[in-house]
């Protein structure tokens, strides 16, 4: 008979992205996942087939599916605009100056780390960025019927910049959290589109 299993996956799968969030996949080894989740190297492999990387793509997963809602908030409303459009760039820059917030986002982190080598990885990531930028055009096209933005403003072609100001935003986060600084990319980011 197999042995029953003494730890629950999800639980494991909590703790492997809590690590691979704050130290990135390179620098996390199987030895700081056993720290973390408690649970020893062969119960990994065999709970997680393929081991650091497996357990690593379903983290990422977890995090999409539980944290970016979370970060996404009010923007992934079907009646989001502009006011939450800037509430979210605005949450960035409150997290980012934060010591938790200056980890960034797992997604983000991977994109720099892993998405050039790993198809897999990519695959996630660009799920990711697709989805911001549905949301985003979302709440522009709705700015735009509102009267909220300028006329001229293309809601699909602004949504695609805005995604890749935040996405730099939270690269700019890590290396300098200035405060000031942060405002002034999100401040010139939304200036075109009054």
């Amino acid at each position: 008979m197999p042995r029953r299993r003494e730890f629950e996956p999800e639980t494991v799968l909590n703790g492997a992205m809590l690590r691979f969030w704050e130290r990135g996949y390179r620098a996390t080894s199987i030895e700081d996942l056993v720290k973390a989740t408690g649970v020893k190297p062969g119960s990994i492999y065999s709970a997680f087939p393929g081991g650091k990387r497996a357990l690593f793509l379903k983290s990422l997963e977890r995090y999409s599916r539980l944290v970016v809602p979370q970060k996404l908030g009010e923007l992934e409303a079907a009646g989001a605009g502009l006011a939450e459009l800037r509430g979210y760039f605005d949450g960035l820059v409150q997290d980012l100056l934060s010591p938790e917030g200056r980890q960034g986002c797992l997604l983000v982190n991977t994109a720099i780390e892993n998405a050039a080598e790993d198809d897999e990885a990519a695959a996630v990531v660009r799920g990711h960025l697709a989805r911001l930028e549905r949301c985003m055009t979302t709440a522009l096209e709705n700015a735009h019927r509102r009267g909220e933005i300028r006329d001229s403003v293309d809601p699909a072609g602004s949504a695609k910049l805005l995604v890749a100001t935040c996405q730099g935003l939270m690269v700019v986060g890590k290396a300098n959290p200035d405060e000031a600084l942060l405002r002034a990319i999100t401040d010139n980011a939304f200036a075109a589109l009054n």
